[in-house]
């Protein structure tokens, strides 16, 4: 990918609407529908890397409510011509083809390379990679299963989504707290897996969400970026054809 003059990639993730409550989660809407617009100029392409939903789980013919603002202005933009892509996450992995049929944006279910302005990027939402967290890793596998998805869209849509939404609103990021601190390179499982697949292959850019930690780790001569969340740092990532720029965006509310 050759970015045009004036032109750049950029990255978000962890947007976990719907929570803690329908009037924060209104806020947080309106705060990314504001970061789109303000970028939509001099996005070349737009990656969005999982969680953007805390629930979200499609029927045949049923997905849940809400979230309009933010589903117009995609769809709003990938019709301007804006190139768009998601990742499902941990809150989110059962994104069948609402978004490729109603909005025209692809859906990655597991991580992807891409090459832009001679980088090479590894773009994944990060839940189940590296060593550890082997409970997830099995009901990840369950829970992506077709016959586990077929099996739980036998049950009605309201009692569905109600189930998922009680178990997804356990734990302290509804509170508005962050993933934890940093814990150091060597128990930080996204960084051991972006050390060991160094080994296999030159990266310049891993770029993980999932962890709710906005920062960037040099590498030798790679990096790990983090994207953080909108539920406290309203961050993002910029790559404009030279260099990756991990920033805040301020909505002036």
């Amino acid at each position: 990918m050759q970015l045009p003059q004036g032109k750049k990639i950029f990255f978000a993730s962890d947007f976990h609407l719907g929570i803690p409550d329908k009037t924060s989660s209104l806020l947080r809407e309106r705060r990314i529908c504001q970061w789109l617009d303000s970028i939509r100029d001099e996005a070349e392409k737009i990656y969005l890397v999982g969680d953007l939903f805390d629930v979200w789980f499609e029927y045949k013919n049923v997905v849940p409510k809400g979230y309009t603002r933010f589903l117009g202005k995609l769809a709003e933009m990938a019709d301007a011509g804006i190139a768009i892509e998601i990742f499902t996450g941990n809150h989110d992995l059962w994104m069948r083809n609402y978004f490729p049929e109603e909005l025209n944006i692809p859906v990655h279910y597991g991580p992807i390379t891409f090459e832009a302005g001679g980088k090479k990027f590894f773009v994944a939402h990060g839940d189940g990679l590296g060593p550890g967290d082997h409970k997830y890793k099995f009901l990840k596998r369950v829970m992506s299963s077709p016959f586990a998805q077929w099996l739980y869209r036998r049950v009605h849509p309201d009692t569905g989504v109600g189930i998922a939404n009680y178990f997804s609103r356990r734990g302290a990021k509804h509170q508005g707290a962050h993933d934890g601190d940093f814990k150091g390179e060597d128990r930080e499982w996204l960084v051991i897996f972006a050390k060991e697949y160094l080994q296999r292959e030159h990266i310049d850019y891993f770029i993980f969400g999932h962890r709710h930690l906005a920062m960037t780790l040099p590498l030798g001569n790679s990096w790990y970026i983090n994207l953080g969340d909108w539920i406290s740092l309203n961050t993002y990532g910029e790559f404009d054809g030279t260099a990756f720029h991990l920033k805040t965006f301020d909505s002036h509310e």
